[in-house]
């Protein structure tokens, strides 16, 4: 069964020497902690690592692996999303393992950032997190306008109902 997950929060820390990372309390918290918890972790779609909770990660490839292998496209984005993916356990001192291949990847230095949203967890250097907020753009509201300004106009998103009886 796949948990729904609502993670939030931007955390501050550190990798060690060994590439290892200590995960926030207050994140493994929200995911709920029951064990030994598994993670997937594999490249993001800028400079960055995504980790999923395993349950969030089995989701995702199932969906994935309906792609067509005889066509091209579809063979590639197999190729990227499954590149670098690897499965890590935390430690008894809350600490996953992150796979030397991704920490080159992502540039990773001692001081990282995670920034957890939804179902995921992004893992960033501290430098390229810092530049890719430094692009986050200045009409941000007009953006949100945009996206969510006419579900607002019909009660948070739900479809008008039909009033003809």
């Amino acid at each position: 069964m796949v948990n729904t997950y609502q993670l939030t929060g931007e955390y501050k820390c550190k990798l060690d020497d060994k590439g290892r990372l200590r995960l926030p309390t207050s994140l493994i918290r929200q995911i709920g902690y029951t064990g030994i918890l598994e993670f997937a972790i594999n490249r993001g779609f800028e400079k960055h690592l995504m980790i999923y909770p395993k349950d969030v990660w089995d989701g995702k490839t199932k969906m994935i692996n309906n792609l067509n292998l005889y066509n091209r496209r579809e063979r590639q984005a197999l190729r990227y999303f499954y590149r670098g993916a690897s499965i890590v356990g935390m430690d008894s001192a809350d600490r996953i393992l992150v796979p030397q291949s991704l920490v080159e990847y992502a540039s990773l230095g001692k001081e990282v950032i995670l920034f957890a949203y939804h179902e995921q967890i992004e893992l960033w250097s501290e430098e390229e997190y810092q530049k890719m907020l430094e692009q986050e753009p200045e009409n941000f509201s007009e953006i949100a306008d945009d996206i969510f300004g006419s579900q607002s106009q019909n009660g948070g998103g739900q479809a008008e109902q039909d009033t003809d009886e």
